[in-house]
C-alpha cells in the first residue's frame, strides 16, 4: 500500500483521536463513557498504524506524526504522567536514533561538508597562491614552506593557539548550523560548504608547503570527532529547513515544531562530544603525539562515535507490541 493511500484511509480515525485527546487534556474523566470507549479503540488502532508505518515507511513524516499522537493518547488512556526519558536513556538510545532516522539528510550534510573539503584540498595543491588568499590570516603559517623538516615553526603555545582557533571555529560552525534551520536550511548549507572548503584548503596548503605531517598531528586527534559533530549539526539544521519546504501531510507550523524539537535533542546530545573533542584538543594534542598516535586517537574517537550511531540508533520495539 502506498503512503498516500494509507494516510487517506486512516486520516479520519487519527483526526478523531486527536480531537478526543485534546478534549480530555490531562483529565480523561472529562470524556463521556462512550467517548472513553471510543478513545481506547482509536488508540489501539493508531498504535497498530504506527507499527505498520514504521515498518513500511521509515523516515517519513507520517511516522513522526503517529509517534506524537500515540504518545499523547497513551497518557490519557492509561491516566498516568508522561514517562520522561532519563538522561541515561536519552544519551544511550534516543540521541542516536535521532541521527539515524533521517539517513538521506545525514548523507546530504556529510556531502556538503566533505565534498568541498576534497575540492579545497585539490585547489590548494594546484594553485596555492590563490588558495592562501582564501584562508584567514591566523592560519598563514600553514602556507609558509619549510626547508627543514615538517615543523610549522611554532612553539607549544603557538601550536596550542592555532589548534584552539580551529576548535573554536568548528564549535561556532556547529552552533550556527543548528540554528541555520530557521533559514530553510540555507545558512546551514552555506556553513557546511564554507567550512568544508576551509578545512580542505588548509590541509592542501599544509601538504603543499611540506607541513602536512605536523598539521595532521595538530588537528587529527580532535578534528575527526569535531567534523562528525558538524555533520550532525548540519543534519539538524537541514531537517528543520526541509520540514518547512516539504511538510508532508502536516501543516508547516506543526512540521517545523516537531523537527525543531528533534534538532534541539540533536544539539543537546552532540554537546558532550564537542566537549570531549575540546578536552582532547587541550590535553592530548599538546603532548606532541607521533603521526601514528595522532591518527589512532582521532580516527579511534570517530569510529566510536559512528559505531554508536549504527549500534544504538536502531528502532525501539513498536508501541503496538507494548502491553
Amino acid at each position: 500500500m502506498k503512503l498516500d493511500q494509507f494516510v487517506r484511509e486512516r486520516e479520519a480515525a487519527w483526526t478523531e483521536l486527536e480531537h478526543l485527546v485534546k478534549e480530555a487534556g490531562r483529565k480523561p474523566e472529562r470524556l463521556s463513557p462512550n467517548d472513553i470507549r471510543r478513545l481506547g479503540a482509536l488508540y489501539r488502532g493508531a498504535a497498530a498504524d504506527l507499527a505498520a508505518a514504521r515498518r513500511r515507511y521509515p523516515g517519513e513524516m507520517t511516522v513522526a506524526r503517529l509517534e506524537h499522537l500515540v504518545g499523547r493518547a497513551r497518557h490519557v488512556v492509561y491516566d498516568a504522567a508522561a514517562r520522561r526519558d532519563t538522561m541515561r536513556a536519552f544519551f544511550g538510545r534516543t540521541y542516536w536514533r535521532r541521527i539515524r532516522e533521517r539517513p538521506a539528510v545525514l548523507a546530504v550534510s556529510a556531502l556538503l561538508l566533505f565534498g568541498p573539503a576534497v575540492l579545497g584540498a585539490v585547489w590548494a595543491t594546484q594553485d596555492p597562491g590563490a588558495a592562501a588568499r582564501f584562508v584567514p590570516g591566523e592560519y598563514a603559517s600553514v602556507t609558509e614552506p619549510r626547508t627543514e623538516g615538517t615543523d610549522l615553526g611554532l612553539n607549544s603555545g603557538e601550536a596550542g593557539a592555532m589548534s584552539s582557533q580551529i576548535f573554536t571555529n568548528n564549535i561556532q560552525v556547529s552552533l550556527f548550523a543548528f540554528a541555520g534551520g530557521i533559514t530553510l536550511g540555507l545558512l546551514t548549507g552555506y556553513l557546511l560548504v564554507f567550512n568544508g572548503m576551509l578545512v580542505g584548503t588548509l590541509f592542501g596548503l599544509a601538504f603543499h608547503a611540506g607541513n602536512g605531517e605536523f598539521f595532521t598531528v595538530l588537528v587529527t586527534p580532535h578534528g575527526v570527532l569535531e567534523l562528525s559533530c558538524i555533520v550532525v549539526a548540519g543534519l539538524a539544521g537541514l531537517r528543520m529547513g526541509w520540514s518547512v519546504v516539504s511538510p508532508g501531510t502536516l501543516r508547516r507550523s506543526v512540521s517545523l515544531q516537531r523537527e525543531a524539537r528533534a534538532a534541539a535533542e540533536l544539539a543537546l546530545g552532540t554537546a558532550p562530544w564537542l566537549v570531549l573533542a575540546g578536552i582532547v584538543e587541550g590535553f592530548v594534542t599538546p603532548q606532541g603525539l607521533p603521526l601514528v598516535g595522532a591518527l589512532a586517537v582521532g580516527f579511534g574517537l570517530g569510529a566510536v562515535y559512528w559505531a554508536l550511531i549504527v549500534l544504538r540508533g536502531g528502532r525501539e520495539p513498536s508501541a503496538a507490541s507494548t502491553p
